[in-house]
């Protein structure tokens, strides 16, 4: 069954609950207070089912005091049905309540003129004109206009006809996206535990599945679901949702959080958009506080313009809208702004990056992104926000910024790579830069590779660590990691362990530099096992003291030297000889050897031997056991 959602809106005391009634048999009014005065002050909501089409009515209040709680119905809806009553024509809630809906994006809907049997024909004819003029150059123009009595049931039939054409055109909600779910009411069931209602506007949700209401990012389990009074085992986009939560106590949920799809989503404080202004706005100055409602949520927000001059009535211009309160709002998502004090409606615009950082006003890179993001082309709209995040862009954070499918960003990231224009430098996670970024990247890699070759031509290597901290800082690692393994591939550099080299290259001595590592290897070959001191070796080489130290890094790391800990290093064939000496104890006198059978054999003394055996140990030439060593 196809699930339309129809939002009432209209002048206080116009019908519009009445209407509702008598199309559907279910009078929406659910508060006390509501029925004892006769008004709508919260949202109420009936059914009506139709030739395989579910009507769900949210009928929203009109009185000007309540139009918060309208704005909370009236983001989830796909057609809207205009109550202007046929005695009183149109009023001033009657005008910003169409106008909400004109900046909400509405595209759908059509008019009823309540109380028509308490005028004459000539009279209902005049306010069928007005209503004309009204909604002349908007989505409502061309719409039926049904003149009808609660009371007499005239026209009534002939407003369901219209009502099913008109959700029969309107388009299917998105099942395939990701769930999402504003909260517009909470309560407590005994025996069930906690409640939460709203209108599902995109996705579907099933018994048992895990959500994650935001803010503040608890994760949740779906109980059990009820749409349109039943209970049901599955809910899809479009439809009145009730849902019962496992995981949250009623004190923890209130109106204007949102049921979203687990790990997607993160609720913000900073959304770039572009507004809208109504005719009848004043002009929207820099850093100006308003009202942000978007869903059922609402908070006060300072809006900063991105570009030179106040927004005027009725025209449009991008703003970054700072709010006081964090909320789950996404790329696509339209919203109304109304002014700080008095409180009217001013107009309304819709979210193009949900996650913005903070701008400079008149940043020159910042409206170029939005124009990329706003055009809808996927590729364009990843290219801009890879260039706009300057350590790389992550596929949740595009997914997040974008709204877009996850399956629609991995192939127009695959496309830009494929024309030259996107790097993927990750798969997992999933990390994207501007080609133009990885190739600045290898470049400077290059050349701080080569510049720490000359200052230092007896290393064998620059550190990894301190080669990203040169040529790529402020990059993510992924990057980095991607940008060396393609110059390691093409032979431009080679890594050995953590260090990095350019290729081909080979440590060029010069005769005293050579003769120096001559002398320093001797001395330690010709010392065995009776370590020599560096400050007796040192100042009688024909190298200044820091060459000199760079040449036993050199022999260090060719493996000619050994270092046993931060202070003792002995030759190779120092240690190799004392291998030798262990596997012959071990055939003659067992596998077994203390600290003092070591000293004996080795004829060190016991600051020599415990990091001699410590050494061997992890050398797996022997394995400590208790006091003694087992030689393996």
């Amino acid at each position: 069954m196809k699930n339309v959602i129809v939002g009432t809106a209209g002048h206080i005391d116009h019908g519009k609950s009445t209407l509702v009634e008598a199309l559907t048999g279910t009078h929406p009014d659910r508060l006390e207070e509501e029925k004892r005065r006769g008004i709508t002050i919260d949202l109420g909501f009936a059914f009506l089912e139709m030739d395989g089409v579910r009507l769900g009515f949210v009928d929203v209040p009109g009185h000007e005091r309540f139009v918060r709680n309208m704005l909370a119905g009236a983001g989830g809806i796909d057609l809207v049905l205009l109550v202007v009553a046929a005695d009183e024509s149109i009023k001033p809630q009657t005008r910003e309540h169409f106008e909400i809906c004109r900046l909400l994006g509405t595209r759908r809907g059509l008019v009823a003129l309540t109380k028509a049997d308490l005028v004459d024909t000539e009279t209902l004819d005049l306010v069928r004109l007005e209503v004309e003029e009204l909604v002349r150059g908007s989505f409502l123009e061309g719409a039926p206009v049904t003149p009808v009595s609660a009371r007499t049931g005239t026209g009534l039939e002939e407003l369901r006809a219209n009502l099913l054409r008109a959700a029969n055109a309107a388009p299917q909600r998105d099942t395939s996206h990701y769930f999402r779910l504003p909260i517009d009411r909470a309560f407590a069931v005994k025996g069930f535990g906690t409640v939460v209602t709203g209108t599902l506007v995109s996705g579907c949700v099933k018994v048992g599945d895990e959500l994650e209401m935001i803010p503040p990012g608890r994760r949740v389990r779906v109980r059990g679901l009820h749409s349109a009074g039943y209970s049901v085992d599955a809910a899809t986009a479009g439809q009145r949702t009730a849902v019962n939560l496992a995981g949250v106590e009623l004190d923890q949920v209130r109106r204007g959080m949102v049921l979203a799809s687990a790990g997607r989503f993160r609720a913000t404080r900073q959304l770039d958009a572009r507004v809208t202004l109504l005719g009848s706005a004043r002009p929207l100055k820099n850093r100006a506080q308003v009202h942000f409602h978007q869903g059922t949520a609402e908070t006060v927000a300072e809006a900063v313009l991105l570009q030179e001059k106040a927004i005027a009535p009725g025209e449009t211009g991008f703003v970054q809208l700072r709010l006081r309160e964090p909320m789950l709002v996404l790329a696509g998502d339209r919203f109304i702004l109304r002014q700080f004090s008095p409180v009217t409606t001013i107009g309304g615009g819709v979210v193009i990056d949900s996650l913005a950082p903070r701008h400079r006003r008149r940043e020159g890179s910042v409206v170029p992104l939005l124009e990329a993001l706003e055009s809808g082309d996927c590729e364009e709209g990843l290219v801009a926000l890879a260039q706009a995040e300057l350590r790389g862009l992550t596929l949740e954070e595009a997914i997040a910024r974008t709204c877009r499918p996850e399956a629609d960003l991995r192939a127009a990231a695959e496309s830009l790579e494929r024309s030259g224009r996107l790097k993927i430098a990750s798969r997992e996670p999933w990390v994207m830069v501007p080609a133009a970024t990885f190739s600045a990247c290898a470049e400077r890699l290059r050349k701080s590779l080569d510049a720490f070759h000359r200052a230092n031509p007896l290393l064998a290597g620059m550190p990894k660590e301190e080669l990203r901290d040169r040529a790529a800082r402020g990059l993510r690692a992924e990057i980095f990691r991607c940008v060396l393994d393609e110059m390691v591939c093409a032979g431009q550099v080679s890594v050995d362990g953590d260090l990095v080299n350019r290729g081909g290259r080979k440590i060029v001595l010069t005769t005293e530099e050579e003769t120096a590592r001559r002398r320093i290897e001797n001395a330690f070959a010709g010392a065995g096992l009776a370590v020599p001191r560096l400050a007796e070796i040192l100042p009688r080489l024909p190298v200044d003291r820091k060459r000199a130290e760079k040449l036993l890094l050199l022999l260090l790391r060719e493996g000619v030297l050994v270092k046993v800990n931060e202070e003792l290093v002995f030759h190779r064939t120092a240690i190799e000889r004392l291998r030798d000496l262990l596997a012959a104890y071990k055939h003659k006198q067992g596998n077994k050897i203390s600290v003092a059978g070591f000293k004996e054999l080795s004829g060190v003394s016991r600051k020599y031997a415990i990091p001699l055996l410590e050494h061997l140990d992890r050398a797996k030439v022997t394995r400590r056991i208790g006091d003694e060593r087992v030689i393996l």
